[in-house]
């Protein structure tokens, strides 16, 4: 069984995944108000993060039906992942991280466990011979899905199957860990106004950022999120979008030059069913049938790293004085947006989860090359003919 062919374009899906019918602008806002109301209502039946996991479930249901064959509109996701990043950085504060000091040396370990045992599930799944090595990587290791996607492009990997793989990995933490964080048993901390307001009609909705002077505080979020992506972009940060803004707040709040810009109500709620949306919106069925070969595989190893490192956050709050619910979130392999997510609705230290998240994404997209060639420096042994053909795609992209 012959090795998926990397593709050399940056496009996610077929060729006939490329043409996509545009949604209108009015048909978009009917799309998020329906993702809403859906939260909304499984907010009101008592849903952990009903918001994300409403938009996600409606974006795979539109997507994969062919009702829907777009994603969110590029300026739509930019400033939700922009307004992700504000919120995440938001809840950095000198006094969480004090506190969290005696346990990162230990959850820094796990984090690194963690990425690689993903290394070893990617040269299980290189040694079937249905992925390359750079793909098998790339598509396995948690680094923030769409930062793995620029690294896939870059390095030259099979972009279709690393979104597959890395969105399924995403989705599956975003069904499952809302679910299992309050089984985990109660947090150590109150954390009580970090949740999602408690009624979709509640007062605290009209309330859209943190602080009481509302027009001044929305101007400030304005101002930080687009100052934000402007450091992002110029520092080439992974996912400069979410960590550029969540940089520019940490220095904000730490400075005392700006305060109670955080979103929250309407707003925070709106950011994560966009979030939730575009997660889903990604599964197309061309895309699925393309790696349908792959799919065991793909959900085998996700579930895999999953369970280890559940199992890796209960040792590690045995060891510590973190709650299992802080310690399983904070190194859990999924996507940052949606780990955010579950967070703020379950009242975890969002503090906490958001550094060690953030250190974790960047350490394992600038390692991304050396990953790709550590992870497989011992198995050189693969047909020369592989190497051959992969040596002739090149000359013919280059000639």
């Amino acid at each position: 069984m012959g090795k998926v062919q990397a593709r050399p374009s940056g496009t996610v899906g077929p060729p006939s995944a490329r043409v996509r019918r545009p949604l209108p602008a009015w048909g978009w806002c009917v799309v998020v108000a329906a993702a809403f109301l859906i939260g909304a209502g499984a907010h009101t039946a008592g849903v952990p993060g009903p918001y994300m996991l409403a938009g996600l479930l409606l974006g795979m249901l539109l997507a994969l039906s062919g009702l829907v064959t777009a994603t969110l509109p590029r300026r739509a996701y930019r400033i939700s992942q922009a307004m992700a990043g504000v919120l995440m950085g938001g809840y950095i504060q000198p006094a969480a991280l004090r506190a969290a000091a005696p346990a990162m040396l230990p959850l820094t370990i796990v984090t690194a466990v963690t990425v690689l045992l993903s290394v070893g599930v990617a040269r299980r799944i290189e040694r079937t011979g249905l992925l390359d090595r750079r793909t098998a990587t790339l598509a396995t290791v948690p680094g923030g899905a769409a930062a793995m996607l620029v690294a896939a492009d870059e390095l030259g990997a099979d972009t279709r199957l690393v979104a597959i793989a890395q969105y399924s990995r995403v989705a599956m933490i975003a069904v499952t860990a809302p679910v299992v964080v309050p089984l985990a048993g109660p947090l150590l901390h109150g954390g009580a106004g970090s949740a999602e307001p408690h009624s979709p009609v509640s007062p605290q909705m009209l309330h859209l950022v943190a602080g009481a002077h509302q027009p001044a505080g929305l101007l400030v979020l304005c101002a930080v999120a687009v100052l934000g992506g402007q450091v992002g972009r110029r520092l080439s940060l992974p996912a400069p979008m979410v960590l550029g803004p969540m940089l520019v707040t940490v220095v904000a709040t730490f400075s005392g030059a700006a305060h109670g810009f955080r979103p929250a109500g309407l707003l925070q709620t709106l950011v994560f069913t966009c979030i939730g949306l575009e997660i889903g919106l990604r599964f197309r069925p061309d895309s699925l049938r393309h790696a349908r070969r792959l799919l065991p595989w793909m959900l085998g190893g996700t579930i895999v790293i999953s369970v280890v490192s559940a199992l890796l956050a209960w040792l590690l709050a045995r060891l510590t004085n973190l709650s299992y619910a802080d310690a399983y979130l904070a190194t859990t392999p999924g996507g940052i947006n949606a780990v955010l997510a579950t967070s703020v609705a379950t009242n975890a230290d969002v503090g906490l989860v958001s550094s060690v998240q953030s250190v974790r994404l960047f350490a394992v997209v600038t390692l991304a090359p050396v990953l790709v060639r550590l992870s497989f420096t011992r198995w050189r042994r693969a047909p020369a003919a592989v190497d051959r053909s992969e040596s002739s795609r090149s000359m013919v992209g280059r000639s």
